[in-house]
């Protein structure tokens, strides 16, 4: 691979490493499974990739992608269409239109959320991060506290407010954190 290829290829890498995610639930949103929508990411990766070169990166990156998801899920809803849960075309323009004006949205609250997270204090964050963490039970969460579990649950309601209070406060103020 040539050097202006290598910097275009690892362009591109960066660019969909960054808005997979938001394009991975954009795409879950036009179909019915998780299956589905991993195996059109595949597809769209691929299509994105043959078409980078006509991306203009001074432009938005994921309302490109998305364009390019919206065209491979219909494609792939077509390829699927004897599947009695297949969503119709109408629906699918419907839900894509607000799958694209949503993304925008989510990534501002994960990024207000993010900020919120690290204006607790650290003992708080801990406890939010251990309550969120897979595998681990409340009961053993309240004893590592030295609470009950109701008071475990109690403490957690209060710093889920006090988090769901900043985002939306950090929201209405514009993103400002």
């Amino acid at each position: 691979m040539s050097e202006s290829g290598s910097q275009q290829y690892e362009a591109f890498v960066e660019c969909f490493a960054r808005h997979e995610a938001d394009l991975r639930t954009f795409v879950r949103s036009l179909l019915p499974t998780w299956h589905d929508a991993d195996e059109v990411l595949q597809q769209v990766a691929l299509v994105a990739w043959r078409k980078f070169d006509q991306f203009d990166q001074s432009t938005n990156f994921i309302k490109w992608a998305c364009v390019i998801a919206r065209f491979e899920a219909l494609a792939y809803r077509r390829k699927m269409a004897r599947d009695r849960l297949v969503f119709s075309e109408e629906l699918m323009a419907q839900l894509a239109e607000e799958a694209a004006e949503e993304t925008e949205d989510r990534r501002a609250e994960n990024a207000a959320l993010e900020a919120c997270l690290k204006k607790l204090p650290a003992d708080l964050r801990e406890f939010v991060t251990l309550a969120y963490t897979p595998g681990t039970s409340t009961k053993e969460l309240a004893e590592r506290a030295g609470v009950k579990p109701g008071s475990f649950y109690m403490r957690l309601n209060r710093i889920r407010k006090t988090l769901l209070d900043c985002v939306e406060n950090s929201i209405a103020q514009g993103g400002l954190t």
